[in-house]
């Protein structure tokens, strides 16, 4: 039995922003396994060369580069675009996490998680439009969260960031759906990282990420590659604004 042809995205280019691990690291390692050219990125070349060593195939590439920048995101796109090819696909990973009560997180702690969360999709995903719009196809599928619709107490930032997100991908779909361009997001629950490691391991905050969640656990990073495989083949070429959250049924009960 061969797979439809709609989920066909063997032979696109895709750049994964934040992917030296964790959640970046398994989404692109999904890509790789469906057929892409793979472009890691992330702000240390030592650790993005040895992510590269862990992914299949040999059509995985890296590019070093502050996706908080504007200049060096300009430069870093283009890099990409003439060293690897044209990108098909951009998954905008990227982002952090900040915990401290809303009265006690600083002026420098806002605009940092800022940066990282929102501005560099919003820069990122800009360069990377100019050319696909100018092709007339492309796909980019941002990272949101559980807490673009939700939030706990001492996220509040965070959840801020990912609540804009999930409005700044519902823009470039206005914006660029016209040019061919679709853009979608992903909206990860409470996943199992080495980021995460703490909330894991913390017996209480494990056992209500259970009891809240209808699947009954946690997520796993492997859980979020089908929807990202989805949202960047033909098969999703109707959707545009779009957050498909992957998540165990959380939002969807109390």
């Amino acid at each position: 039995m061969t797979a439809h042809p709609l989920f066909d995205i063997g032979g696109r280019t895709a750049l994964v922003t934040g992917s030296s691990r964790g959640i970046g690291l398994a989404l692109a390692r999904g890509l790789a396994e469906a057929g892409c050219t793979v472009v890691l990125n992330g702000r240390d070349p030592d650790r993005l060369a040895e992510a590269a060593s862990e992914l299949p195939g040999d059509r995985v590439r890296t590019a070093a580069f502050d996706v908080t920048d504007g200049p060096a995101v300009a430069a870093g796109i283009a890099d990409v675009e003439e060293r690897v090819g044209p990108l098909d696909i951009l998954v905008n990973n990227a982002g952090m996490q900040l915990r401290a009560p809303l009265l006690e997180f600083t002026d420098a702690d806002w605009h940092r998680i800022l940066d990282a969360n929102l501005t560099s999709a919003f820069l990122v995903g800009r360069e990377a439009a100019r050319r696909m719009t100018e092709r007339g196809h492309g796909k980019i599928v941002n990272i949101c969260s559980l807490q673009s619709e939700v939030v706990r107490p001492g996220i509040a930032p965070y959840a801020a960031t990912k609540g804009a997100l999930k409005m700044l991908t519902k823009g470039m779909c206005a914006d660029w759906g016209p040019h061919g361009v679709q853009v979608n997001g992903l909206g990860p629950g409470y996943i199992e990282t080495e980021l995460t490691r703490p909330l894991v391991d913390d017996e209480e905050f494990s056992a209500w990420v259970r009891r809240r969640t209808p699947a009954g656990r946690w997520g796993r990073t492997e859980d979020l590659v089908g929807a990202l495989l989805f949202l960047a083949s033909p098969a999703a070429d109707f959707m545009g604004g779009q957050i498909l959250y992957v998540d165990g049924g959380m939002t969807s009960v109390l």
